[in-house]
């Protein structure tokens, strides 16, 4: 069981090493794109060459801005995330018991009703035999 747990351990850390460094690439990606847009914006040459771009390339600079900060916040909620799901599969032995002391309590349900049931059927019987006589 240690062993699971260790190679489990090591599998998630490798995956979460892959997430950061993809999430590092693309916010390193919107970050130069960012960079690029406004030193086009400052540079008097890149005016015209701005000015070529579709306006609403211009107006998605702002997004592209918040876009970058939002990636750069993903590592630490895919970790949060990555946190939730193992402590969750941690809880699925007392999830299991859980179940079966459910499943226990309804079979005991389910008998006792039946044999409520049973006595009321044979009263029911005798009746119908006393009005046949």
């Amino acid at each position: 069981m240690a062993t699971a747990s260790a190679s489990a351990s090591g599998r998630s850390n490798r995956d979460g090493t892959a997430k950061a460094m993809v999430a590092d690439h693309i916010s390193q990606s919107v970050r130069s794109t960012s960079n690029l847009l406004h030193l086009m914006q400052q540079s008097s040459s890149a005016q015209a060459q701005l000015a070529k771009l579709p306006k609403n390339l211009l107006a998605k600079a702002s997004t592209i801005k918040n876009t970058e900060k939002i990636l750069e916040q993903m590592p630490q909620v895919v970790s949060s995330l990555d946190a939730h799901v193992e402590k969750g599969l941690e809880s699925i032995p007392h999830l299991q018991t859980v179940v079966q002391l459910l499943t226990n309590m309804e079979g005991t349900q389910l008998k006792s009703l039946s044999q409520i049931q049973h006595p009321k059927e044979e009263i029911e019987s005798l009746h119908q035999l006393k009005d046949v006589d």
